[in-house]
């Protein structure tokens, strides 16, 4: 028998629970967050995702698999910098990567994108959106891929997110200003934190710190210090195995994270790695999600959108052998398929976003 959100979200975190230490705090504070509309809403469920899926598009659960970003969507996008020093762009969020069909990450995607638009987010229509995203998909497969790096090209998408780069006095004193993380908390996260530091030997503050969305509740650390005259920080977050385990009825499943970090077609982050159960990268100012309340009023969203498509590409491209099945699967569908099942989603998603809204409104009488 299908679970209702509100059974859902109670045994996910159930689940969650006992892969990692849950905080109460923070999974509260996602649950309001959740309430805000159904664009956050999809962000903070992903472990729906599978269940709707299933129950939406059965056309689809036979799809071809790639080793997928699984909680895709127009948020988790970012810049980082490369070995050389280069700002980077692409996704940066490989939490709940798992064997999907290669539709999922399109359709969620799209999805995020037609909910966006109805809360004012993006200014384009959803045929438009879906047209974007499918166009950058196909070149970004059929070349074989290439990095987004900020540099000699893609002026223009360095120019947007140039805008959302954060003041670096303000940023690192509002990192500074994270609580001590308690001692017993980080003892299995301490070596973690110090291997990725850019020197050995530094004295380390352990914060905590939260952030996100989907992945709230999870233990998250920063590390402070105090290096070549500045401050540095990393970050390591607990990986579990990603949601679709959960979905599935398995008690324990792999984490792809690792994989798709590795062989996605990337200008690496040198900082970001998968050290046992933690996945840590580099903060910084200069590196930051894509964030649409930040976005510049002239924007051009068509392009935006199928640079979304071509990075995702870039990630699919990490399962080589499904590539040109995927192709061929893609040539044979209609002009209008990534639409079409994207409302689909996007109809679902909003009725699970009114059941839980209604359901938080009567347990607060």
């Amino acid at each position: 028998m299908a679970m209702d959100i509100v059974e859902a979200v109670e045994g996910y975190e159930r689940w969650l629970a006992g892969h990692v230490r849950v905080g109460a705090g923070a999974l509260e504070r996602k649950h309001r967050r959740m309430v805000a509309g159904a664009f956050p809403f999809l962000r903070a469920t992903f472990f729906r995702w599978p269940e709707l899926w299933a129950r939406e598009l059965p056309g689809e659960t036979s799809t071809r698999r790639v080793i997928s970003v699984g909680d895709l969507h127009i948020e988790n996008f970012g810049t980082w910098r490369d070995a050389d020093g280069r700002l980077a762009w692409g996704i940066n969020d490989f939490d709940e990567a798992h064997p999907l069909p290669w539709t999922s990450d399109l359709v969620r995607l799209a999805t995020s994108a037609l909910l966006a638009i109805e809360e004012g987010h993006l200014q384009v229509e959803p045929g438009e959106a879906c047209a974007a995203i499918v166009h950058g998909y196909a070149a970004g497969l059929s070349s074989g891929g290439r990095p987004v790096v900020l540099a000699e090209g893609n002026v223009w998408l360095r120019n947007l997110a140039a805008r959302q780069t954060r003041d670096a006095a303000r940023y690192w004193r509002k990192l500074s200003a994270l609580p001590n993380a308690p001692p017993k908390e980080v003892r299995s996260v301490a070596d973690v934190l110090h291997r990725a530091m850019p020197g050995p030997g530094l004295d380390l503050r352990l914060a905590v710190r939260r952030a996100g969305l989907g992945s709230l509740g999870r233990p998250r650390y920063v590390a402070l210090a105090d290096w070549s005259g500045a401050i540095v920080a990393r970050e390591a977050k607990a990986l579990v195995p990603s949601a679709v385990v959960w979905a599935s009825g398995n008690p324990r499943g792999r984490i792809d994270a690792r994989h798709l970090v590795r062989h996605a077609v990337r200008a690496a982050d040198p900082t970001l790695r998968v050290d046992g159960s933690w996945i840590v990268r580099r903060l910084a100012a200069d590196c930051q999600k894509i964030d649409l309340a930040r976005l510049p009023r002239r924007r051009d969203e068509y392009r935006l959108l199928a640079a979304m498509g071509f990075e995702t590409a870039n990630v699919h491209l990490a399962s080589p052998s499904a590539t040109e099945h995927v192709l061929r699967d893609l040539e044979g569908r209609k002009s209008t398929w990534l639409l079409k099942l994207a409302k689909r989603m996007a109809k679902a998603t909003r009725h699970d976003w009114k059941s839980w809204r209604r359901a938080q409104r009567t347990e607060r009488r």
